[in-house]
């Protein structure tokens, strides 16, 4: 019998070399951030939100003025060395005042985007898996929760529990993760036909594991974008609420309850409303800028 190398002559290693194509290795989180830092606005609003939110953590530790604190003497002051961003008519210290309300509005934002994060996934998931008359009766309850306006609902909390943090967040949730829930539903159904879920189902998998670690997995693209575009409307809504006297109270400051303290002196002193309304513009419209960036990167049909 004849040897293999009678019938073929042996390859050059020039030519293997040739062949040899070589190809690095990335993971997923590493190509979504090479494709975000790409993205000059992605990359700067995350820098200023990241700025932002140190400040409004660190910045009222670190400053020699409480944000409560009220000196008769030092009343409406303009910028200076003692007081950057000037006094209020309570001769309290803008700037201490701007960063505390940062750190509120940012923590309802937050705080609230999870909530609604956790509550809309579970049930538009369950509702998009399982189908049928399931599906049905869930989407309907949405629908009726949907048809009922988002403020007479935040009116009723603050009627109820008093107008602090905590109301303020439970009124977002109330419908604030309906958009979440229908567009994780829409994924998911989507997402159960494809080839590699049936195959997972007929090997064993349980529905369980089909659901959690495959169908949401390949939908956190759409999911992450949502997030980074529900967090500023969640402080939109705050501030808001807050302008028009119904959201946080006293002695607790948010960026709303600022423009609203500083509304009846804007034509005297309209810095004191240039502050608070210019902290909310930056962390929007970072917050909107990383959304972008993150739609690109998460997308594949999008980048170039």
């Amino acid at each position: 019998m004849l040897r293999p190398e009678e019938y073929f002559d042996p390859l050059p290693q020039e030519d293997r070399d040739a062949q040899f194509i070589a190809i690095q290795s990335k993971s997923f989180a590493r190509n979504v951030w090479e494709s975000f830092s790409r993205n000059r606005l992605a990359l700067v609003g995350l820098i200023l939100l990241a700025l932002l939110v140190c400040a409004a953590i660190f910045g009222p530790m670190l400053s020699p003025y409480p944000y409560d604190g009220m000196d008769a003497m030092s009343r409406n002051q303009s910028s200076s060395a003692a007081h950057w961003f000037g006094t209020d008519q309570m001769g309290r210290d803008v700037f201490t005042r701007v960063l505390y309300g940062a750190r509120v509005s940012l923590l309802v934002g937050f705080a609230s985007t999870a909530l609604n994060l956790v509550i809309g996934v579970l049930y538009g998931s369950i509702a998009g898996y399982v189908g049928g008359r399931v599906d049905m009766v869930m989407m309907r309850i949405v629908d009726v929760i949907y048809a009922v306006p988002a403020m007479i609902y935040m009116i009723l909390l603050m009627l109820i529990f008093g107008s602090n943090i905590y109301s303020v967040m439970l009124g977002i949730c109330v419908n604030g993760w309906i958009n979440m829930a229908r567009i994780v539903r829409g994924q998911v159904m989507s997402l159960k036909e494809q080839e590699f879920s049936v195959a997972a189902f007929v090997i064993g998998a349980s529905r369980k594991r089909i659901l959690f670690r495959h169908l949401l997995l390949n939908s956190l693209g759409p999911i992450i974008v949502t997030v980074t575009l529900m967090i500023p409307q969640a402080i939109f809504t705050e501030a808001f609420l807050s302008f028009i006297g119904i959201g946080i109270s006293a002695p607790m400051a948010s960026l709303g309850t600022l423009a609203q303290d500083a509304k009846m002196l804007m034509n005297v002193y309209p810095m004191q409303m240039v502050w608070p309304v210019l902290v909310i513009c930056i962390v929007i419209f970072s917050l909107n800028f990383i959304g972008e960036g993150l739609e690109t990167a998460l997308n594949p049909r999008g980048k170039r």
